[in-house]
């Protein structure tokens, strides 16, 4: 297959011919069900950190099971396209991210705990890239639902750069756009797969407490 996109190496194909597996081992961590689970007041998060399998992952480990997180669904934010599939995505010409969506509980877990986390749990210094995986689809955004959460994110995102990487951050703050859910096989792919592919970017850092 000939795609469209930079020159990546073999983690790139070796990521996408994976996404194909139809394997599912037994769940060792339960996905939270929105049905029985939404809570009366809910807000919802949408962020970007590469490829979205491990972001997925890391924050339903963090905050799942009972801990704030009521659903995730993994999909693509920030394009011009309608309808984007995962193949048209993957060539970096639909100006699509993979990206996260969060329905949580703010009674349970705040949105600046959540963007806390994002910023430990990927490289934000890498602009439109984590680890192997280069392109545009794999940048760092925060997709904003609205004023108080356009101020969070950019509160959060200047401390960050002072004080725990010590450097401008790539991460693009913008209003979330029209959201697209991924292929049903990409959602929980990882629980589904736990030999599937992971960016060795995504893992949790060790940063002391933002000033307040």
């Amino acid at each position: 297959m000939a795609f469209a996109a930079p020159a990546i190496g073999s983690t790139f194909f070796s990521r996408f011919f994976r996404s194909f597996s139809t394997s599912s081992p037994t769940l060792t961590l339960t996905p939270q069900s929105s049905a029985r689970n939404m809570a009366s007041n809910t807000n919802t998060a949408t962020v970007a950190a590469g490829c979205f399998w491990g972001v997925e992952h890391l924050f339903r480990k963090e905050f799942g099971n009972g801990k704030g997180l009521l659903d995730a669904k993994v999909g693509y934010c920030g394009g011009e396209t309608t309808s984007p599939s995962y193949r048209a995505v993957c060539t970096g010409n639909t100006g699509h991210a993979e990206a996260l969506q969060i329905t949580f509980d703010p009674a349970v877990v705040s949105y600046r705990s959540l963007l806390e986390f994002f910023y430990c749990m990927h490289d934000p210094t890498t602009e439109n890239r984590q680890g192997g995986d280069v392109g545009t689809q794999y940048r760092s955004a925060i997709f904003t639902h609205g004023d108080e959460q356009l101020k969070i994110a950019e509160d959060v995102t200047e401390k960050v750069s002072k004080e725990w990487y010590k450097q401008p951050v790539s991460t693009k703050i913008v209003p979330a756009g029209q959201w697209w859910d991924a292929e049903e096989y990409h959602q929980l792919y990882l629980h589904k797969n736990p030999s599937g592919y992971e960016c060795p970017a995504h893992f949790v850092r060790k940063f002391p407490p933002l000033s307040a």
